[in-house]
Parts: structure tokens; C-alpha cells; sequence
């Protein structure tokens, strides 16, 4: 696929301002999320009579889209290669990320090349993003997602794009699936990114002095998606062991598609 973004990759270790950190796999491993999903989690709400799609936003290098596709799949470790098992067939998962370095490790290493595609796109860009993920539910013509992951992606939108940015990102994806798997970073996290900025003597980020959403990042979040994009929280599974909450949420089907939000939720 195109790539569609070009920002500059391989920051110095602890900088990396959209949270591409190159090596993120290591500290943050996919095992850790992947203990609190149940295994049947896919069958159970996604229909069975048609191909089943699903857009991870963030995805860094794969690991994890890797790892939650095996997981959602009941597929084993060994599993996987350019033949595909008929389980494989099941789910088409598209990742992409801002950086185009980690998205080409992820297409060298993945192991469901014809059901897994990655792609550079900075997802905040919509002039990039609408024909882009438009195209690619047109070959399955479709519209939306079945489901959307979004792991610990929230606070790099947030940091980068201020407020409305962070409101207008969770608007879209709430647009764009049935179903939304997110774990936001806790506000601590945002003051350890600010602090590693600051210790390798960069500017600070733009909006982190400014932001008037703050605190408990997951009920805040939880409350845009259910008061203002026509969300409901389906379940929490649980946090993970850095303090991560995995929240479900399910559309109710009145979100006007890439709703932008109003003035007074600037």
C-alpha cells in the first residue's frame, strides 16, 4: 500500500512525539492486554455470514495486531504463513500508523500477509484518511468496520491535537464501527511523555498546558463516546498490569458519520 504519511521515524529513545517508539513490543507486551479479552470475544458479536473486518488504529510494528488477531481467531503461535488457515479466512484487519519505518518491519514480519494489511497513514489527516479507508471498505463493499482497536493511542492524539482534536478523533472512529476495543493512557502518562521531553531538552508538546479534559482519562473518554458519538460501554475486562483499562464500546447507530464537534465542546 502507499504510504501516505512521511513524519520523521527513529526518534532518540523516549522521545518519539506520536508514540512510534520502535521497540514498544518490549515493555508493553501484547500478552498482558491479550489475558483480560475472552478468546470467543469475535464470534460472539460480530455476525458469522459475512467477512468480518476490523481497523487497528496505532499499530506500531504489528506485534500486538499480530497477537490480537491470533487471539480473536483461536489461532496458535505456530499458525500462519502465505497459505492461510481456513480460520484466517474469518477476519480482514487492516493497521495502520503514523510511521512508516515501523509499518515497514510490520509488512516484512507479518504472518497473514493476505488477511493483515498495514498502511502508513496519520489518521488525524482526513484529506488522507476519507479516500483511503474508503477504498479499502469499497473491495468489501462495505462502509464501516465490524470493530475498531485503538490500544493507547489516545493520549498521543490528545497531546498533538489538543481538545477538539481528541474529541473530533474519538467521533470519527465511533463513525467508522460497530464495535471499539480502546484503552486509554492514564493522565500520569501524559506527564512522564512531558517529562521525557523535557529531559531530552525538546519543546514541550503544543497543547499539554492547555488541555482542559484531564484526570481520569478512561471515564472521560468514556464519557464523549456515550454522551456525544452515540456510544454505549459494553464491558471493561479489566487493566492491565501498567494501569490500562480495556473499555467495549457498541454504537447505537445515530452518530452522523465524521461528526465534528460543536462549539461547545471546543
Amino acid at each position: 500500500m502507499a504510504a501516505l504519511s512521511l513524519r520523521p521515524s527513529s526518534p532518540p529513545p523516549g522521545a518519539a512525539p506520536f508514540g512510534n517508539f520502535p521497540n514498544y513490543a518490549r515493555f508493553h507486551p501484547p500478552e498482558e492486554r491479550l489475558r483480560l479479552l475472552p478468546a470467543g470475544l469475535l464470534p460472539g458479536l460480530l455476525p458469522p455470514d459475512r467477512p468480518r473486518l476490523a481497523l487497528d488504529v496505532g499499530c506500531n510494528s504489528g506485534e500486538l495486531s499480530v497477537a490480537l488477531y491470533r487471539h480473536l481467531l483461536g489461532l496458535r503461535e505456530s499458525e500462519g504463513s502465505v497459505e492461510q488457515s481456513a480460520a484466517g479466512t474469518d477476519l480482514n484487519l487492516l493497521c495502520c500508523d503514523i510511521d512508516p519505518v515501523l509499518i515497514e518491519r510490520a509488512q516484512q514480519h507479518s504472518p497473514f500477509p493476505a488477511s493483515i494489511s498495514f498502511a502508513n497513514l496519520d489518521i488525524m489527516d482526513s484529506s488522507a484518511r476519507e479516500p483511503f479507508l474508503s477504498s479499502y471498505l469499497g473491495r468489501f463493499g462495505r462502509s464501516t468496520f465490524d470493530i475498531c482497536f485503538c490500544m493507547s493511542v489516545t493520549m498521543w492524539i490528545h497531546l498533538n491535537h489538543g481538545d477538539r482534536g481528541l474529541r473530533e478523533f474519538l467521533s470519527f472512529l465511533s463513525s467508522l464501527c460497530e464495535y471499539l476495543l480502546i484503552e486509554p493512557q492514564p493522565w500520569k502518562c501524559y506527564r512522564a511523555a512531558a517529562r521525557r521531553l523535557r529531559k531530552l531538552g525538546r519543546n514541550d508538546f503544543d497543547h499539554f498546558r492547555s488541555l482542559a479534559i484531564r484526570g481520569d482519562m478512561a471515564e472521560k473518554i468514556t464519557q464523549i463516546l456515550t454522551n456525544d458519538c452515540a456510544m454505549e460501554l459494553v464491558c471493561c475486562f479489566g487493566s492491565t498490569s501498567w494501569d490500562r483499562s480495556l473499555l467495549l464500546f457498541k454504537s447505537n447507530g445515530s452518530n452522523p458519520e465524521g461528526r465534528e464537534p460543536s462549539e461547545e465542546e471546543q
